[in-house]
Order: C-alpha cells, then structure tokens, then sequence
C-alpha cells in the first residue's frame, strides 16, 4: 500500500543498469579481455559477455549491476583502455574516435532513463577530469539535441577530430577541448535497452516478409502510385519522397531468408521496448502477416532479454484469456515463451538468457534450498539464518497463502466478472512474495557483513576509524533490511484482509493464516530492527525508526484482530 511505504520511506525494487562500451581493439585477446576483467574487479558488477570482432578491431562488453558500481568498473575498464589502446595506430571497418569510442548505460529495472542519464553524467565528468579525455554525452543524457545523435557526433572519427576538437560547436561536455592523441575521444550517454527480435513465417518468401516489415516498421514504406512495388514513387511539394509510416513506433525492421531455418523472417530492432514491448511487436506482426496471407510460426529474441519484458509478455497473453495474471514469474516467463514461440527454432534457457538471472546467479542461497534443507541449515549451530530471515520468510507464506485465495478466486466459476479485481490482487500478492523472499537472503547477508566489518584489522588510527565506520554502515543496512520486511508483510496481511472479506469463502481460513503468518514476519522483523537498532551510533535515525516500526506493529495487531474477525464470522 502507498501509505506504508510513504511510511516507512524505503524503496523495494533493487536497481539495475547494464552498460555497453565499446573498445576500439578485437584483434589482441591480452588486451580486450583485461579491459573487460577490470569489471570484474568491483563488487556489485557482473561481466555478461565480451564479443571482439576482428574486422572491425573492435570489442563489445556486456556489464550489469546497481548504478553505482556500474559506474565504478566502466571507468576502470576506460582507464585501462587509455592505457592499453594507442588510437594514433588503430585500424579496423567500425566508425570510431576513441580507444573507448563509445559507453551506453541502459536502464534494466528499478531506475529510470531520467536518473540513469545522471550516472552518465557522472561517468563521464570523471572519465573527462581523471583521465583528460574528452568526452561527449549523446541520447538521454545530452541536453542539446543537435549533438545527441552517436553518428552525428562522430563524424570525421579519430582522423577528424582534432580539427573537430577546436570548433566552439564541438567544445566536449567534458574533458579538455583538446584530442588526446592516444587514448582518441569517448562519448558516453543513456540509451533504451534494445532488443534485437525475429518473427518468424511460413514462407520462403523476403518479397512478402519485407511487405510486413514495412506495415509494421516506424519508418514504413515510400509511397507510390499504383502498384506498392512499380509505381512511381509520389514527392511532396519540396520533391523529397512520400513515406506511409508503418504502425509501430520505435521499431527497425526488415525481411530476410534464414537459410539454416528454411524460413523467411521479419528482423526488427524495438529501439524503446516501454512504448512497443515485446509483446505488442509479436501481437502486431501476427496480425499483418494474417492480413497478408501470412502465418507466424514462432520468434527469436538475439541476446539477454530484461526480465521485466518477459513478465509482461506473460501478463499480457493471460489476461487476453481472463485469466488471473497473478502467478509466479516462473509461470509468466513460460506462458510468454510459449505464445510467442521463443522456443520454436531452438531451447529458451531463461537463466541464461534474462539479464537479471545473469546478474543474480548464485545470490540466493538461502531461498534456492529445499524445505528440509532451509530448517536443516536454520537449526545448526551457525548463527545465520536467524530470526530475521525466518520473520522474512513467514511474510513470504502469509503473503503467498493469500496470493493463492485470489487466484482461486480469480477462476471460481459464476466470478467472470470478478476475474480482474481478483487478478490485481494476485499480482500484488506475487510481487510482495517475491520480495520477501529477496529478504530472506538479504537478511543473513546483512548479519555477514557486520561480521565482516568486525573482523577489519584495527591497528593503526586509520584502521580503526575505517573499521568502525564500516561497522556503522553494515549496521545501518541490518536494519534497514527487517525494516523493509516490516513494511511488506504489512502489505501481505491488507492482501489477506481483502481475500477474507471478498474471496473464495471456501479458502477464508487460508486468508486467515496467511494474515497470521505476515503478522508473525512483522513483529519478528522488528525484534531484528530493536537489537541492531541498539548498537546504532545515529539516535536521530534509531529514534526515527523505532517510532515507525511501533506504528507499523500497532497496525499489525489491528489488522490480524479485523482479520480474525472475518475469517471466524464466516465459519461459525
């Protein structure tokens, strides 16, 4: 609920930006892979992919992780690329200008282009005050949008530029106006996520595939008199050719034969996949392919796909059948692949495949256990997991229990008309779940790192100001962690209120458990906030919190008190 986080002002969903610089060398292995193992080298960051191209001299690396880190290891990788590239000697197909020629961060999850162009900014301020490169923003992040366009900036490349350098219209964003001989020019911006996409057809045919390329495309097709192909092509006034606009926006596509598939297919490029998701290029594409005698047959996604264009690919198909969108992203991501036929020319591996899953392999220790295993590991004599993690799972059940009622009441049958009210509620139920279940791993490794920061040497008066600085912050995110759980199995038990009051009243005493479960993960919690809270060196802070959890506990017991209340009335 809006109030509840307004309450206790702490932001759920983690944030996630990948970044895409490309290195001006794909022809020396030393070089290009030790510029990519310097993001390995922060915490936080996961390397994705490392592609070098030998024509081009040229090599794409693929990093993702929170912002901040993000930020970190692409200067670490520019700065070793300054070092190891000497651009007055560079050769190869691709446009360039810079040992780092260029550096896009795209927003993945949890952030907005907004604030992901201000990390450019900052990338690029430091990359310009650090290392003397000059640099130039491009897309999101340049306000001037005469200077925005990548080609447009880097027009004249390495060999131009320092002319280029001089003109007051080309004065860099950062960085002195002045090339550097070595390390060249480096523009660095925010971009959308772009997802190279195939759909696939029934025909052999590029002719007909182009003719629903040019329906769909942004671009469309040039406009002629007579017959689309022979006709003369109509000029306007100026004499400049008449283009009729395809029908989705953000969208680059083209018909080609795949000769290893025996099929023709429509590659597109969805340049701003929030305006046309994925789902609606495969929607729209169906339908001009069926206008056109045409079949689809199945797709192909080129590359890491965000998680979120999935989840909502699998919303939207289920809610195309009235049917209850409120399952686990696990269902979503299979209903997705299933109506859009990712699978058609080869297996969809999602963990191999979904960025997030890269990033968070081997994160969620805890939470990837069996049952037994998860009691097992909580009963030995190790301190972690502990009464946090297990208050975090609790919410987890409380809110799952109640997921469950909506989606049985979602399909109860004589309730079509009720299916989408229902849906809602399953998929805020999901959404809690799923973080909840986040903070179960959160938790333990919460309590890790105050061990971690205990365990800092403490010799020197150097040593010792870090050491109990470090002690600070670990303790600040201990807890600020059942904090967060505080507030979600708040949202858990409304969840359960709403189910048990207008739900399947064959299920109310599932609503009434799951209200007693969540309740148990709020008070649980903040036994973990009151005892970190007390080795907590900030009072203003400590009182601040202490004061909001007592609330947030307050509404607790009311709300288990109303719930009871429903559930017994309704099975006297």
């Amino acid at each position: 609920m809006s109030d509840i986080w307004g309450l206790i002002g702490i932001k759920v969903m983690n944030r996630i930006i990948e970044c895409v610089p490309n290195f001006s060398n794909g022809q020396n292995p030393e070089v290009y892979n030790a510029i990519a193992a310097e993001a390995e080298t922060v915490e936080g960051v996961k390397l994705l992919n490392v592609d070098p191209g030998k024509a081009t001299n040229r090599t794409v690396v693929t990093i993702a992780g929170s912002p901040e880190a993000v930020v970190e290891a692409a200067f670490r990788c520019i700065k070793k690329a300054a070092e190891l590239i000497d651009m007055s000697k560079h050769k190869g197909e691709h446009p360039r200008m810079g040992a780092t020629d260029v550096c896009p961060l795209v927003p993945i999850s949890g952030i907005s282009m907004e604030e992901t162009a201000e990390f450019a900014k900052e990338l690029a301020k430091r990359v310009g005050e650090e290392l003397h490169i000059p640099v130039y923003l491009y897309e999101a992040a340049q306000a001037d949008k005469k200077r925005s366009n990548l080609s447009v900036i880097r027009e004249g490349e390495y060999e131009g530029f320092a002319e280029k350098i001089k003109k007051a219209e080309w004065k860099p964003d950062f960085g002195p106006a002045e090339l550097n001989i070595k390390a060249g020019a480096t523009v660095i911006g925010a971009r959308d996520f772009l997802i190279a996409y195939n759909v696939n057809l029934n025909t052999t045919s590029v002719r007909r595939a182009n003719s629903v390329a040019f329906d769909i495309r942004e671009k469309g097709r040039v406009k002629r008199t007579g017959d689309p192909v022979t006709g003369e092509v109509v000029k306007d006034e100026n004499g400049n050719p008449v283009s009729i606009p395809g029908s989705l926006k953000h969208v680059k596509a083209i018909g080609w034969f795949i000769e290893e598939y025996g099929v023709a297919q429509i590659s597109m490029n969805l340049t701003n996949i929030i305006e046309t998701p994925l789902h609606i290029a495969f929607d729209e594409t169906c339908t001009k392919a069926q206008a056109r005698g045409l079949r689809v047959t199945g797709s192909e996604v080129v590359g890491l796909v965000p998680l979120n264009s999935l989840l909502d690919a699998g919303r939207y198909f289920l809610k195309k059948q009235q049917r209850s969108a409120g399952v686990s992203d696990a269902e979503l991501i299979r209903i997705a692949v299933k109506s859009m036929g990712l699978d058609e020319l080869g297996p969809f591996d999602p963990q191999k495949r979904v960025i997030e899953y890269l990033i968070a392999e081997g994160t969620d220790k805890l939470v990837s256990m069996s049952l037994r295993a998860f009691a097992d590991e909580t009963a030995s004599e190790s301190p972690a997991p502990g009464g946090g993690s297990i208050a975090a799972y609790c919410g987890a059940m409380g809110a799952a229990l109640a997921t469950m009622v909506a989606n049985l009441s979602s399909h109860k049958r004589g309730w079509d008309d009720k299916w989408e009210y229902f849906s809602d509620y399953a998929e805020k139920g999901q959404r809690i779940k799923d973080a909840l279940l986040k903070a179960v791993d959160e938790d333990t490794a919460a309590f890790n790192k105050i061990m971690k920061a205990f365990e800092l040497p403490k010799g020197t008066d150097a040593e010792k100001a870090a050491r109990k600085q470090a002690i600070q912050d670990a303790t600040k995110y201990a807890i600020e962690v059942p904090f967060k759980v505080m507030g979600l199995c708040l949202e858990a038990m409304e969840v359960a209120k709403a189910m048990a009051e207008s739900g399947n009243p064959n299920s109310v005493t599932d609503a009434g458990v799951g209200a007693l479960s969540a309740r148990t993960g709020v008070r649980g919690a903040f036994l973990n906030v009151k005892i970190n809270a007390a080795g907590f060196a900030d009072k203003a802070f400590v009182d601040d919190v202490l004061a909001k959890g007592d609330a947030l506990e307050a509404r607790a017991l009311a709300l288990e008190e109303e719930v009871m209340g429903i559930v017994n009335s309704k099975i006297v």
